[in-house]
């Protein structure tokens, strides 16, 4: 408008299809000082917007490069795990139990439906599916045939026994514990196949009324279980055949003398429990020790 006197319609048309790089003509002649200005316009603005363009193109295409890579490289770890968690269900219980078992140097791997805790779940550094976790291709996916365990704790009872009947079939050794919601849940969650069905609502009720009755009991569950700070807690140790300590005494042991040890509890093949064994009970093959460990 300034150097060729051109209306305000005029030079906006032409400064339009000069940045847009149309070029459909000029309108007017251009003289030798409008030539060099757009010389400088096209050098200038073409460029800038070619670069701001190219930007958020190159942004666009790197994150979703990104997720794909992401997503591939989740997909190679939790190919490789044996003997791994399995965790369905990301909510409040879901996720404080991958934080759990994470602490300990478990591998875990998550499936959750809702795609808005995959902030969540990138935040934690667990492995993890987004997908029904009922559907059978997404369990193979995370490896049930070989996993150890599954932990189902998905919105509802239905779900859970659902879920159960499915990773049964899956992997008939499994060992399967899920929350139940409705104690009416609990029967027909063990006849689907769960090895542990678990009320966080009972549990929290009974826990309330020992705090009441026996507090100190419940202080030194707390030391055992739960305050990762302390140095007592309560371990399992299977008995093999092969084990040197097979059909020994528990005073010839040497546990107590060598590994500062004390057997609380053992547990039999058939699934009987002695309490506070005697010195001279014998240790048998499949038998699981339950020490605390100081």
């Amino acid at each position: 408008m300034i150097i060729e006197g051109w209306g305000l319609g005029d030079a906006m048309y032409m400064t339009v299809i000069t940045l847009a790089t149309v070029g459909y003509g000029e309108v007017h002649q251009v003289s030798q000082v409008g030539r060099i200005f757009t010389v400088f316009l096209i050098f200038m603005g073409v460029g800038y917007f070619m670069y701001v363009g190219g930007n958020i193109v190159q942004f666009l295409v790197e994150d979703r490069i990104r997720v794909i890579f992401g997503r591939r490289k989740l997909d190679k770890q939790i190919a490789k795990l044996k003997d791994h968690y399995i965790i369905c269900g990301y909510g409040r219980i879901g996720r404080v139990l991958a934080r759990y078992l994470t602490k300990r140097y478990l591998n875990v791997v998550v499936i959750e439906k809702n795609a808005a805790r995959q902030a969540a779940m990138d935040e934690d550094g667990v492995l993890y599916l987004v997908g029904e976790a009922s559907d059978e291709n997404l369990l193979l996916k995370a490896g049930i045939k070989d996993a150890k365990a599954l932990m189902t704790v998905v919105a509802t009872d239905a779900d859970n026994v659902f879920l159960t009947l499915i990773a049964k079939h899956l992997n008939p050794s499994l060992f399967i514990v899920a929350r139940a919601i409705q104690n009416t849940a609990k029967r027909t969650l063990e006849a689907a196949g769960a090895n542990k069905v678990i009320s966080p609502y009972d549990l929290g009720a009974r826990r309330m009324a020992h705090a009441i009755l026996r507090p100190t009991v419940i202080k030194f569950l707390e030391l055992a279980f739960i305050d990762d700070s302390t140095d007592i807690q309560l371990e399992e140790i299977h008995v093999y055949s092969n084990s040197r300590l097979l059909n020994v005494a528990l005073k010839d042991s040497g546990i107590r003398q060598q590994l500062d040890l004390i057997i609380l509890t053992i547990k039999k093949a058939d699934g009987t429990m002695i309490f506070n064994p005697k010195a001279d009970t014998r240790i048998e093959t499949d038998d699981t020790l339950v020490p605390p460990h100081i």
